[in-house]
């Protein structure tokens, strides 16, 4: 790599809504976020998958599927 051009890359904490304080490494520092992997809902499990109008159906029906 090429000396002076590359930016600091200095320890940082991420902080969250929920609360979650996370320690990375960053080239900015304290970093406020508003969703997180603690609380975000697809990783949570509590997300609803909702079949729009029958999408999945149509798409089997389409291509001969089940």
């Amino acid at each position: 790599m090429k000396e002076g051009i590359h930016p600091d890359y200095k320890p940082t904490t991420i902080r969250c809504a929920c609360g979650a304080v996370i320690e990375t490494g960053s080239t900015k520092e304290d970093i406020q976020v508003e969703i997180c992997s603690n609380c975000h809902p697809f990783f949570t499990g509590k997300q609803k998958l909702v079949d729009t109008g029958g999408r999945v159906e149509k798409f089997n029906k389409r291509f001969n599927r089940g």
